[in-house]
């Protein structure tokens, strides 16, 4: 293979799929390379670790077609570090031979024969959304998603189809993230690893484009402009979740959510050895919710915030779980909810009617 690309292009490819391959937990030595191969006059630049493929495209100036894998974290780095320009690359057996300007480096890499075949989705169901809109879905829902492999299910994201929406929503039992994305006539019920999606909201960044979405019911590929992930789906099925969202309150309370965020900050400065643990209180008759946290060590903080309140009464929350809840609704006033103290609180705004945030309280 010889091709000459320029730095700033190959750079940007090679951080985008480099962290799928920059793995201790890759089975496989070829895993930890990424595969340079020549394509309709463009350098595609893959890795994967069997679970997600990344792959990017760039313009190439392409004089000898051909492929090698090259060591990901050393390429990357390497690339990264050359000046603005052209890099010529020239490839022989298991050699790649790398110049630009006074800088020439010959890098020991693996011949491509040995590289996974990076799956494709032939035929199956296609959906496009708006990168804004997925991007802003996404960051509201992957937060509640499980980290806890022991139950692989919840830590994934699941994307289905319901009453002509096309719904985002993960939990990890302590709380649940909902967003309705948009309208949608075709069948869906995907269970996406939340660990892909937030590679994809790293493909994504600023882009403003079209994504396409599709999936043969083993795995999902999503494609952004010249960037493409692909992942294998999780079996299992997703909880009945809507059966756990109340409909119905005892409390609620009208905030405005700059100050309801800024007395859940503070409460948790001193809520730190009690792992997070806060107690809310409403009082329709001062229309206030009070938040108080203590710390047996440090001292304890009681912190109100005026609204529309409807109830008395009282729950106690992980202050972590309800700031990410808070951290995620771009609006200004918002509604917390709840019934006593052991069934679920719900935030919800009519600034934002398609989104909506259980939070599990603690026992107090």
């Amino acid at each position: 293979m010889k091709i000459q690309v320029t730095q700033e292009n190959l750079s940007k490819a090679i951080s985008a799929v480099a962290r799928v391959a920059v793995s201790s937990r890759n089975p496989l030595p070829i895993l930890n390379n990424i595969l340079l191969r020549t394509e309709n006059n463009r350098l595609t630049i893959s890795a994967t670790n069997l679970e997600i493929a990344i792959t990017e495209h760039i313009g190439a100036k392409v004089t000898h077609e051909g492929a090698i894998t090259v060591p990901a974290k050393l390429f990357q780095e390497f690339i990264s570090s050359l000046p603005s320009g052209t890099i010529d690359i020239d490839t022989k057996e298991h050699k790649c031979t790398v110049a630009s300007g006074n800088y020439n480096s010959v890098i020991n890499g693996m011949l491509a024969d040995e590289f996974p075949v990076v799956p494709k989705i032939e035929k199956g169901t296609e959906i496009q959304i708006s990168s804004k809109e997925l991007k802003k879905a996404l960051q509201q829902v992957v937060i509640a998603a499980s980290t806890d492999d022991t139950r692989p299910v919840l830590t994934a994201v699941y994307i289905h189809t319901h009453k002509g929406g096309l719904y985002f929503v993960a939990t990890d039992s302590y709380r649940l993230a909902e967003k309705r994305v948009m309208d949608c006539d075709a069948q869906l019920s995907l269970l996406v690893p939340s660990n892909a999606l937030n590679d994809l909201l790293r493909i994504i960044g600023d882009v403003d484009e079209e994504v396409v979405m599709a999936t043969d019911g083993q795995q999902v590929v999503f494609r952004v402009g010249e960037s493409e992930l692909v992942s294998r789906l999780i079996d299992g099925n997703y909880p009945d979740y809507r059966k756990l969202i109340p409909s119905t309150f005892v409390n609620t309370a009208k905030l405005p959510k700059d100050e309801f965020v800024n007395i859940t900050k503070v409460s948790s400065l001193f809520a730190r050895e009690s792992a997070g643990s806060i107690t809310l209180k409403v009082d329709e008759v001062k229309k206030q919710l009070t938040i108080k946290s203590v710390a047996s060590q440090l001292g304890e903080n009681t912190s109100s915030v005026e609204g529309e309140v409807e109830g008395d009464g009282d729950v106690t929350v992980n202050s972590r779980y309800l700031l990410d809840a808070l951290n995620v609704m771009s609006v200004k006033t918002l509604t917390f909810s709840f019934s006593g103290k052991v069934e679920p609180c719900v935030l919800r705004s009519d600034e934002l009617t398609d989104y909506l945030h259980v939070v599990m309280p603690l026992k107090s």
